[in-house]
């Protein structure tokens, strides 16, 4: 195993994560077996509980040395590019650093290696690219114990010569090792910049892999997408109702995959973020102005994505959204879950067997799980290839009650995916709709770029007004 650990310097928020991925992007393409891991200093208990809103707090610190040491017994591709969140220095990351410092001894020099990346101000007072800061944040890192063997820098324009040589001269690297990575038009770009910078040979020699130096066609493709991001003339707007809208990041993967879709279908896409909460009467009694802005956001919409989230509030106006998208004349659903309400009389949603009620910490059911589909005619499953089943990525601690399943068939609400042993409502769509369809696991995870999500695609081709015409023609896209 070849490990590449990105740190970052300076500002937290400086691209790290683009890096760590761009870097096994380009690794992939040559062939190589990739994975990832992405370590958060804020360390918590559970953070699985903890609202986005919140930055988390020091727990049980003793013993991550030892769990980062454990990380290449676990995992077995050829390839882990790991990003370290937050800034060289900072408190929260020192039990880390140190465990990589140890970590970079016992799997030897020739299968790890350190990628900085530091931002290169340039001051609009004289436009001058300075080093400076770079230089005192691998000097810190240095003093931690890790040498960097790449310092990737974040600048706006692309980096001057003499100012690569500086940063040479004065952070004991070559100048070879230091990649300018200037800001570009679409982060897909990122990955070219570096294949163009050398950065997949000067790997291949540091970590000693061998790698095909051929052309590659999954860099082709990349090339591809990339220029076509650049030239999106339609335009397809989707409405985010959920309950930490004020951050975008809240919802990174499903922001992530939206786009995937979009770019997929040749869309530029618009993200209209409504907090749940305002489309709720109580808003329209408190602050009439912002209840009606966000109803005519979800109105002028071409489609609407309800992500899920923990907790009472907010959860009325999302049922109120999806009653909306519905576009039927029927009575609202007089339903409720154990989780808002444990007493009652319509527990339409319910906990798991194996959750304890009352405990929230470590109880939800996490991690791949297999969904089945129950008929052929499933819009979902043709959107998956006309496949039998899929694993997707779980997590939650609620289910719909199986005891109600007939119920909601009788009124063309269908439950087409359930889980291996038929307990579990894992997919449900509606008759005589669009496109209505709603998934127990969260398809966002496994979106890629290149191969985005079925259930996110369908959601943009019904919005654009071209999912008939894709699945008539077998789920295939213009070559355009």
């Amino acid at each position: 195993m070849k490990y590449i650990l990105v740190t970052g310097g300076v500002i937290s928020g400086i691209g790290k994560g683009i890096i760590a991925s761009s870097v096994g992007t380009i690794l992939k393409s040559c062939g190589l077996h990739v994975t990832a891991i992405k370590i958060d200093p804020y360390i918590n208990i559970d953070a699985g509980t903890f609202s986005p809103y919140e930055h988390g707090t020091s727990a049980e610190i003793f013993s991550i040395n030892e769990h980062v040491q454990a990380c290449h017994l676990i995992v077995y591709p050829s390839l882990c590019p790991g990003e370290l969140g937050g800034t060289v220095g900072d408190i929260e990351s020192m039990p880390f650093i140190e465990a990589f410092r140890q970590f970079q001894f016992k799997v030897k020099r020739e299968n790890f290696c350190n990628i900085h990346v530091s931002l290169i101000p340039q001051p609009s007072a004289t436009g001058e690219q300075k080093t400076k800061p770079t230089q005192n944040s691998v000097r810190e890192l240095r003093g931690l114990g890790l040498s960097p063997d790449l310092i990737m820098c974040r600048c706006t324009t692309a980096l001057e010569n003499s100012v690569k040589e500086k940063i040479s001269m004065f952070c004991h690297v070559e100048p070879q090792q230091v990649i300018c990575v200037h800001d570009v038009s679409s982060i897909y770009r990122v990955p070219l910049l570096l294949e163009d910078q050398g950065v997949v040979s000067y790997l291949s020699r540091r970590l000693n892999m061998p790698i095909e130096t051929r052309p590659r066609k999954m860099l082709t493709k990349w090339k591809e997408m990339s220029d076509r991001s650049d030239r999106l003339l339609e335009h397809c707007s989707i409405a985010l109702v959920g309950k930490y809208t004020k951050f975008s990041d809240s919802y990174a993967s499903v922001i992530k995959a939206l786009e995937h879709s979009a770019l997929a279908i040749s869309h530029k896409l618009e993200v209209k973020y409504i907090d749940s909460a305002n489309l709720e009467p109580s808003t329209l009694q408190e602050d009439p102005v912002k209840y009606h802005e966000a109803w005519q956001k979800l109105c002028s919409s071409d489609g609407i994505l309800v992500p899920g989230g923990f907790g009472v509030r907010g959860t009325e106006g999302k049922i109120h959204a999806i009653n909306w998208a519905r576009k039927q004349k029927k009575p609202f659903l007089d339903a409720n879950s154990t989780e808002f309400d444990p007493e009652t009389k319509h527990p339409v949603v319910i906990d798991m067997p194996e959750h304890n009620p009352g405990q929230m910490g470590g109880t939800m059911r996490l991690g791949k799980r297999r969904t089945i589909f129950k008929t052929t005619n499933s819009t979902l499953r043709k959107l998956y290839g006309d496949a039998e089943y899929v694993d997707e990525r779980h997590r939650h601690r609620f289910e719909v009650n199986p005891e109600l399943k007939s119920h909601f068939d009788e009124k063309g609400f269908r439950f087409v995916g359930q889980d291996v042993e038929g307990e579990r409502m894992e997919v449900i769509e509606l008759d005589d709709h669009p496109y209505f369809v709603g998934v127990q696991y969260h398809p966002e995870f496994t979106s890629r770029p290149i191969k985005p999500s079925p259930p996110y695609l369908g959601l943009l081709l019904a919005a654009a007004g071209k999912l008939q015409s894709y699945l008539q023609k077998g789920c295939r896209l213009s070559p355009r």
